[in-house]
């Protein structure tokens, strides 16, 4: 009678878990040197900046820079080949990070040596919280509500690829990886 009753609440639990559905296509480019998404409507570099597609893994050493080194990188990238090259938004390579692999990182086969790392992003901030004037760091960092906005621009949001965790106070000189992202154009 227990077992039995055991079973029912059991079927009941898995029946009000959510299922979740197929995983999403991701399609290498031609040339392999791209990760298409094409539900989502977005190409990613195979690559960070650095390194290159030689045809069949990424070569080179990924280049480190700051957020204005990492958006004159993708603007330099948007000029040369006449696409949307652009530093992803956090949640972008957040959901990159946690959803091209069975577990936290970066898909090997998709991105091959693809360091597990921190890399910039385009989201300007994170937290919108209020500054909490008695918490010791905001007091010797000097911020306060009236400040903390004119003291965002010198910080930078990142996302580790190894796990896709976020953070929002990054110094915006301090060197991170790249991995540049676009729309995909629409085909006829």
């Amino acid at each position: 009678l227990i077992l039995a009753a055991l079973a029912v609440l059991g079927a009941e639990v898995a029946a009000r878990e959510p299922v979740s559905g197929p995983a999403p296509e991701w399609v290498v480019s031609d040339d392999g040197s791209e990760v298409l998404r094409p539900d989502a409507g977005i190409a990613w570099s195979r690559c960070v900046e650095g390194m290159r597609w030689d045809g069949r893994r990424c070569v080179g050493s990924a280049r480190p820079m700051d957020h204005a080194e990492a958006m004159a990188a993708a603007a330099a990238r948007r000029q040369a080949d006449g696409k949307g090259w652009r530093l992803p938004t956090a949640l972008q390579l957040q959901r990159l990070s946690r959803g091209s692999a069975q577990r936290p990182g970066l898909d090997d086969t998709l991105f091959p040596a693809a360091p597990a790392d921190w890399h910039w992003t385009s989201t300007a901030k994170l937290d919108t919280a209020p500054v909490n004037p008695y918490n010791y760091g905001n007091i010797r960092q000097g911020l306060n509500n009236d400040n903390v906005n004119r003291v965002a621009f010198l910080h930078g949001s990142a996302v580790h690829t190894g796990n896709g965790s976020t953070s929002g106070g990054v110094p915006r000189k301090r060197a991170l990886l790249v991995r540049l992202v676009r729309r995909l154009e629409a085909r006829p």
